[in-house]
C-alpha cells in the first residue's frame, strides 16, 4: 500500500465543471472563463447565476435571478428573533454557523434536495449572507441596519448596510469585483467540507454550515484579518527591517504563498490594482503592503496571495477588519451552494480510505490487571 499523502494533496476527490486552477501559470477559472476575463466586467450577481445556473446570463436570465436575490434578502423569524443575543455572545463566524443554522428552520424548501429547490435555496443564501453579517455587526454595535435598496447591488447594499453610508458607484464596483474574485476556487477545505456533507444526501444549510465550521479555522480562513493586523502593528519607517526579522525567526508572514499556485496568485494581481485606487490620500497602508511584497519576495522568494491585499482594500472600503473573513463567506457562499447542488446531481458518498498506525494484536486484561 501505497503512503497516505498528508493532507490529502494533488489527491483528486471529486470531479467538477465549477472551476479550475493552473497553478503553474497562476490561472483561475470560473466554467471555463478566465477569471482575468471575468473581475471588473461580470457582477457577481452574473458570476453566482454562472456557478450556481451553469451560465453567464442574459438579460431576462439576469433580471429573473435579481429578482430572486432581492426576494431572497428577507431574513426568518427565527434568525432576527435571536440575532442580538448571538452577537453579544459569539464572534463573527461563530455567529454566522449559528445563524445560518437557524435560517434553515425558516426555509420553505429546507426538507428537500430536488434539483429546483436546491436552486432556490442557492439563491436565497446568497441573498441572504451578506445581510446575516450586517445584522450581527448592527446588533452588536447598538445601531439599526439601512433597509436594503433594491437598485443597489448586493455590493452595494453590504457596504451601505455595514458602513452607514451610501457608497460611490466605484466603491461598489469595486467590492462587487472582490467578490467576484472569492467566488470559488476549487477543492478548498471548505468547499471539500460542503462536498462530504452533501454526498451523505443532507440538505443545503447543513452543508453550508460544514463549509463556514471549516472556514473559521485559521489554517483557511482569517489570513486576511491577520495581514490587516500586522500592517496597524507595525511602523511604517521599519517595514523592511521588521519584515526581515520576523522571516529571519522562523515567523510566518500571513498572506504570502499558496498551496497550489507556484506563481502570482491571479486574484492578487487584481486586488493590488484596487489596493492602489482606493488609497487616495491615505497610502500609507497600501505603500506599506507593496513594501512588504517586494521584501518577502527578496528574501523568501514568496508571491501575495488573495488574502495579502484583500486586507487593505476591505479597510479602504471601511469594512471592520474582524468582518475581513465573514466578507469571504459572502462570496464564496455563490461556489459552495454551487457545489452543493452539483453533489447532489451526480452523488457518491465521499469515504477516503486511511492508514492505520496504532498498535497491533492487543490482548484484553480484566481491569484489576490493568
Amino acid at each position: 500500500m501505497d503512503k497516505p499523502t498528508k493532507g490529502l494533496a494533488d489527491v483528486v476527490a471529486a470531479s467538477t465543471a465549477l472551476s479550475d486552477i493552473d497553478g503553474k501559470a497562476g490561472r483561475l477559472f470560473y466554467r471555463g472563463y478566465d477569471i482575468h476575463d471575468l473581475a471588473g466586467r461580470a457582477t457577481f450577481e452574473e458570476t453566482a447565476h454562472l456557478l450556481q445556473r451553469g451560465t453567464l446570463p442574459n438579460r431576462a436570465e439576469l433580471q429573473a435571478y435579481g429578482d430572486e436575490l432581492v426576494a431572497g434578502r428577507e431574513l426568518g423569524p427565527l434568525v432576527s428573533a435571536n440575532v442580538a443575543e448571538i452577537a453579544e455572545k459569539q464572534k463573527p463566524m461563530e455567529a454566522l454557523r449559528s445563524l445560518v443554522s437557524l435560517a434553515s428552520a425558516d426555509d420553505p424548501d429546507r426538507d428537500s434536495i430536488e434539483p429546483e429547490a436546491d436552486l432556490r435555496k442557492a439563491a436565497r443564501l446568497t441573498a441572504q449572507q451578506p445581510l446575516l453579517v450586517a445584522r450581527y455587526h448592527a446588533a452588536r454595535s447598538g445601531k439599526g441596519v439601512p433597509e436594503s435598496d433594491p437598485a443597489l447591488s448586493i455590493a452595494g447594499n453590504f457596504l451601505h448596510q455595514v458602513t452607514g453610508r451610501t457608497p460611490s458607484p466605484r466603491e461598489a464596483e469595486i467590492f462587487d469585483a472582490c467578490l467576484v474574485l472569492h467566488a470559488d476556487h476549487t477543492m478548498n477545505a471548505s468547499t471539500f467540507a460542503a462536498r462530504v456533507c452533501a454526498a451523505t444526501l443532507s440538505d443545503m444549510h447543513s452543508a453550508i454550515v460544514a463549509a463556514i465550521g471549516t472556514l473559521k479555522g485559521p489554517l483557511h480562513g482569517g489570513a486576511n484579518e491577520q495581514v490587516m493586523k500586522t500592517l496597524e502593528s507595525i511602523s511604517p519607517d521599519g517595514v523592511a527591517q521588521t519584515v526581515r526579522d520576523k522571516l529571519a525567526a522562523g515567523e510566518k508572514i500571513m498572506g504570502f504563498g499558496h498551496r497550489v499556485y507556484k506563481t502570482e496568485d491571479p486574484r492578487a494581481t487584481h486586488l493590488r490594482r484596487m489596493s492602489e485606487e482606493l488609497s487616495g490620500d491615505e497610502p500609507k497602508f497600501y505603500r506599506m503592503s507593496k513594501e512588504m511584497e517586494e521584501v518577502v519576495f527578496e528574501t523568501k522568494g514568496l508571491y501575495p496571495n488573495v488574502d495579502f491585499y484583500a486586507a487593505s482594500v476591505y479597510h479602504y472600503l471601511g469594512i471592520p477588519t474582524d468582518l475581513f473573513t465573514p466578507v469571504f463567506s459572502i462570496s464564496r457562499m455563490s461556489g459552495w451552494t454551487a457545489h452543493v447542488i452539483e453533489q447532489h446531481a451526480d452523488n457518491r458518498l465521499i469515504r477516503p480510505d486511511s492508514e492505520y498506525i496504532g498498535e497491533r494484536d492487543q490482548k484484553w486484561k480484566p481491569i484489576d490487571e490493568r
